[in-house]
């Protein structure tokens, strides 16, 4: 059995601004000790932004959104991940009828998922924004009826889990970081954690 401490320390402690069980999920394998905080922000960003600067200013809102929750020696992580394709943004699905219809249109196409990490105490900012490309086979509508049904992706953007029955028979290729996809690439992570880490 190992014993020997992971080098992963970070001077204060982490707060992790996200109720996505995924994202608690992955970083706890970086396992640095984390709490979780949350609050409601807005995730409209301005006109004229491209994709990965909308990803990164909603990824910011939310950091914006905890700041005044936030302890001395305490560091707040936030992040977004969005779909895109086409320069339209597919967010999180309203409804079964909207999710089908965003998987209809992913079908048989490349799409762009975008995370953005921000990490912060207050004083010291700091961003990073990972890119992936995703190609889906082309997908009976009998596959997307049954995983919307079953699955009910609709906290997930794009409609979809990759790592999900749609996930797992469904993509056709990855290009970049699958923990991206999942919704938090953990080298992104670590650089944007860089300023508080004990070497």
């Amino acid at each position: 059995m190992v014993n020997a401490k992971i080098p992963l320390e970070l001077k204060g402690k982490l707060i992790l601004g996200s109720k996505s069980p995924r994202r608690s999920e992955l970083l706890k394998i970086l396992n640095i000790p984390f709490e979780i905080r949350t609050s409601e922000a807005d995730e409209v960003s301005p006109p004229g932004l491209n994709d990965i600067e909308t990803v990164s200013w909603v990824a910011r809102q939310k950091s914006d959104a905890l700041l005044t929750t936030l302890n001395s020696g305490e560091i707040l992580l936030t992040a977004d991940t969005e779909v895109w394709m086409d320069g339209i943004r597919y967010g999180k699905p309203k409804d079964i009828d909207d999710c089908q219809k965003m998987l209809s249109r992913l079908s048989g196409r490349e799409h762009r998922v975008i995370t953005s990490v921000w990490a912060t105490d207050g004083k010291i900012w700091n961003n990073c924004s990972n890119l992936t490309l995703v190609t889906f086979e082309n997908l009976p509508s009998k596959w997307i009826e049954w995983y919307v049904e079953n699955y009910k992706p609709f906290d997930k953007a794009g409609g979809y889990g990759a790592q999900e029955w749609i996930g797992h028979i469904g993509i056709k290729s990855i290009e970049g970081s699958y923990d991206n996809v999942k919704g938090l690439p953990l080298r992104a992570v670590l650089e944007v954690l860089n300023p508080w880490m004990i070497s």
